[in-house]
């Protein structure tokens, strides 16, 4: 019988002894090379950073993939597969011409053609890229190296749109992928970034590996948030799926891996005082929970369910389950994050600490219960799984039929596809998360949007908020923006477009060995990392 180190790990949490492996069968599955990282990362079923929203998947991308702008650490939009870049003094034509060395994992060059058919097919899903079609007369190939953007008026935000990472990210495939519509996933896995995806190597609910990609040429500026140079300091990375935290934490002691993505929230004391651990927050800027209800289907196609669920939420009992320790979270009412340019306090009477259940139990009876309540829960995410089991005992509470459905990430991100009645398979309400600095964008990030069946899971529907959203993009002042921000807010909470849990920090878990990870929102880059 052959025993394997994770068999051994659960062995010893099981028998609430220290865990200590025998150095023969760490040998055995030590890796090939000092200079390989192990990750213990969300459960990748997607491998098409367009055709799911899934932070994994963009993840995955962002590893394969290069883009052709990223923010710096100061959120400005810099040159990456871009070398030369112009505008007209009408501010209606943009020019790029891309940078040399730039070439797919397949051997074959980056044309021009294979940005013109990428920029269009992320253009099919995203909120910015709608936006750049809605104002582009024409986006072609110049030349091998060189395309035009041409617009029907001028659009400032441009490179940003390009540059900044609002899931669907806007990554550059070959044109042959990027030809297949965007509700076809591309499942080649070859692009022209810094790390290749190993097919071989590629064990579906247990492993993927990521090689470093030794032709990838670097840009020669520093690193600099996503932007700049991607140095990769290792020679490979591999994605553990261990979907029992416990037996993750256990590995991580262990040396058996290098990384925990998101560790529970009751284990960073043990990890604090571990000499070999350490604590690393890399989304400095936060991070907001939110539920996202089904508008489409009873009982939240009607507003007065919606609104209920607002009164019905106690965001501290929701963030003490699902992130521990009050130091991390803070109560969040504004729909643009706390800390932003744009947080405000417009249409925000309906927040009462500890919540208002009596109020909540007279909307939904008005909303015409009893209903059937089915929320997604994702087992193998912990903040999510916790944030579930709350809210169905809450909605339970008040008399609601709450019934909890749970699965992996992977089942949740399918599930919530469906449209139809949860007799149908569909769904109610799930829990999900995204850093504060996507909440600043609303003419990108999908969660704020609100054009109903076309739009992003849950299916809002305003036209007098979109038609404000529609402003974002002109607006030239701060002040003016901060304005817009409060109107926006105001129609939102009206129709209520999702339902806020809280806004926190979640630090990631590492081995002091490990280094150089890159303090971005809503990313892991990894090519910066060094392991000692």
């Amino acid at each position: 019988m052959t025993v394997s180190r994770r068999d051994l790990i659960k062995a010893g949490l099981a028998a609430g002894t220290a865990v200590s492996i025998p150095s023969v069968l760490l040998a055995r599955a030590a890796p090939v090379t000092a200079r390989t990282v192990r990750m213990v990362k969300g459960d990748l079923t997607v491998f098409d950073p367009i055709f799911t929203t899934t932070t994994t998947t963009q993840d995955h991308g962002l590893a394969i993939y290069d883009t052709l702008f990223a923010l710096d650490s100061k959120f400005m939009p810099q040159p990456q597969m871009v070398g030369n870049w112009g505008v007209s003094d009408d501010k209606k034509t943009y020019t790029f011409e891309l940078r040399d060395g730039l070439g797919w994992h397949d051997g074959t060059p980056v044309t021009a053609a294979d940005c013109v058919a990428s920029i269009r097919r992320w253009a099919q899903v995203a909120a910015g890229g709608r936006l750049l079609m809605e104002r582009a007369r024409d986006i072609s190939k110049k030349d091998d190296k060189t395309f035009t953007i041409a617009l029907k008026e001028p659009l400032g935000l441009l490179t940003q749109i390009l540059g900044r990472f609002s899931a669907p990210d806007p990554v550059i495939m070959r044109e042959k992928d990027a030809n297949r519509p965007a509700t076809e996933q591309v499942t080649a896995n070859i692009g022209s970034g810094p790390f290749k995806f190993n097919e071989a190597l590629a064990k579906p609910g247990a492993s993927f590996t990521y090689d470093r990609n030794e032709k990838y040429v670097p840009r020669k500026e520093p690193s600099d948030g996503f932007a700049g140079g991607k140095i990769v300091n290792v020679d490979h990375v591999i994605w553990e799926d261990i979907r029992d935290q416990q037996t993750a934490f256990a590995a991580l002691q262990a040396d058996e891996i290098d990384y925990i993505e998101e560790p529970p929230a009751d284990l960073y004391p043990v990890i604090e005082n571990d000499p070999n651990l350490t604590l690393q927050v890399l989304n400095k800027t936060g991070t907001v929970l939110h539920l996202r209800l089904n508008c489409l289907q009873k009982p939240f196609d009607y507003v007065k369910a919606r609104q209920a669920m607002l009164h019905l939420i106690d965001q501290e009992a929701f963030m003490r389950a699902a992130i521990g320790d009050s130091k991390y979270f803070q109560t969040l009412t504004s729909i643009f994050g706390n800390g932003t340019p744009y947080t405000n306090e417009e249409n925000t009477g309906w927040f009462k600490k500890g919540g208002d259940p009596e109020k909540a139990r007279q909307l939904f009876n008005e909303a015409g219960l009893p209903v059937k309540v089915v929320i997604l829960q994702p087992t193998d995410w912990a903040q999510g799984s916790n944030a579930s089991q709350v809210l169905s005992a809450m909605l339970q509470k008040i008399g609601v039929n709450a019934e909890l459905a749970p699965s992996d990430w992977g089942g949740v991100a399918a599930r919530r596809k469906n449209k139809g009645p949860i007799e149908s398979g569909g769904w109610s309400i799930f829990v999900t998360s995204e850093s504060v600095f996507s909440r600043t964008d609303p003419t990108g990030n999908p969660a704020l949007l609100a054009n109903g069946d076309s739009g992003w899971y849950g299916w809002p529907k305003s036209d007098e908020y979109e038609a404000l959203r529609a402003k974002w993009a002109d607006v030239e002042t701060l002040n003016e923006r901060k304005a817009l921000a409060r109107q926006m807010q105001r129609v939102w909470w009206d129709f209520v477009g999702d339902v806020l849990l809280g806004q926190f920090v979640a630090p990631i878990a590492r081995r002091k060995t490990l280094t150089g990870l890159i303090e971005m929102p809503g990313r892991t880059p990894m090519w910066s990392m060094r392991k000692a």
